[in-house]
């Protein structure tokens, strides 16, 4: 399993092995395995054992309102409780899949809390023995390894997607300001083109616009694949824990397939921006069809006097939306807000 660590953010069924490990080497009969999400400020299933994963995919919660978690972290020990767990865990998962003891084990490693593993014997009262909590913190530092490993190697392919984004913007700077700049030179003049000379102006324009389409083909990559929830899903679930926020989704909209992915990466990074650069009384999620596009919006308020800026990632976010012919705005709203703004058309025309 430690040889497998470096490819754990490709592999989907690592932090399944974790919790088999778990209930091969304890007398534990079912694991779940937790990550926090920071931008969603709440927790996601991301490996099982012994139980449905499908069951596991809707549970959902805080640190703040589970205690036993709270404990596990703060302690660095495998916790357990078996009365009164409505006061450890979200009262809505108390009687859980028929649980009666549970454990908790710290997903942690200097001093970085990455998530918990829950485990019990299927029902009924029962002791952890100290020889049953030494394999379970371990597996659980095993488990943050692979944790930071996987948020490392997701930081290296934002900073290579940023690489060549940059790399792009020189490229189309290169490539087709300069000669834009010398189109509007000749056609700003006061003076009336003849013939001839519109005639090369109209062929420049087709080479610049060949020269951009070349340019974001060859050298913008791939929005990132779609993550596990979808705009629906994270709007309702940032809306659950996020006080403030209001979502306003159109009756009969729904997120067009083709752009999810991007769709998901301008919610996301727009909810970080607010949580990092603002201090947000209000958050609005507005999701509708307008004119033939589809729009999606996030405005905040608390914004300081020194604004927002512009986010490398919302500027990555802008190339991306130019392969769907769409446009990402952002900007300050009077009197102290901010938004962001993707509009997409939804046809060709």
């Amino acid at each position: 399993m430690l040889a497998e660590i470096d490819a754990a953010a490709e592999t989907d069924d690592f932090y399944d092995r974790v919790c088999e490990g778990l209930c091969r080497l304890t007398t534990m009969e079912r694991a779940g395995l937790f990550l926090y999400d920071r931008t969603l400020r709440t927790v996601r299933a991301v490996g099982s054992a012994g139980v449905d994963p499908d069951l596991l995919e809707g549970v959902e919660g805080t640190l703040e309102e589970t205690p036993i978690a709270q404990r596990a972290l703060a302690s660095d020990s495998v916790a357990e409780a078996s009365k009164v767990l409505e006061r450890e865990v979200p009262a809505r998962y108390a009687r859980f899949a028929g649980i009666t003891t549970l454990t908790c084990t710290p997903v942690s490693a200097s001093g970085r809390w990455f998530g918990v593993i829950f485990a019990d014997r299927g029902g009924g009262r029962f002791e952890l023995t100290e020889e049953e909590r030494g394999p379970m913190w371990t597996l659980g530092k095993l488990a943050a390894l692979a944790a930071s490993v996987e948020r490392a190697t997701n930081q290296r392919e934002a900073a290579r997607r940023l690489s060549e984004r940059i790399a792009l913007i020189q490229q189309i700077h290169e490539r087709v300001i300069q000669r834009l700049f010398g189109l509007l030179l000749a056609l700003g003049s006061e003076d009336s083109l003849p013939a001839e000379q519109r005639a090369m102006c109209h062929d420049e324009v087709r080479e610049v616009l060949h020269e951009l389409r070349t340019a974001l083909g060859s050298s913008l990559a791939p929005p990132a694949g779609r993550g596990r929830a979808s705009v629906r899903q994270i709007t309702e679930r940032v809306a659950a824990y996020q006080e403030g926020l209001t979502v306003h989704w159109q009756e009969g909209v729904e997120v067009p397939a083709h752009i999810e992915p991007l769709a998901q990466s301008v919610l996301l990074e727009a909810l970080r921006n607010a949580d990092k650069h603002a201090k947000p009384g209000s958050i609005t999620i507005r999701v509708e069809r307008s004119d033939g596009t589809f729009v999606l919006e996030v405005v905040n308020d608390g914004v300081g006097p020194a604004g927002m800026g512009t986010g490398l990632g919302l500027r990555m976010a802008s190339l991306e939306a130019l392969e769907h012919s769409g446009i990402v705005e952002f900007g300050p709203v009077p009197p102290d807000g901010w938004h962001v703004r993707l509009v997409v058309p939804t046809s060709d025309e």
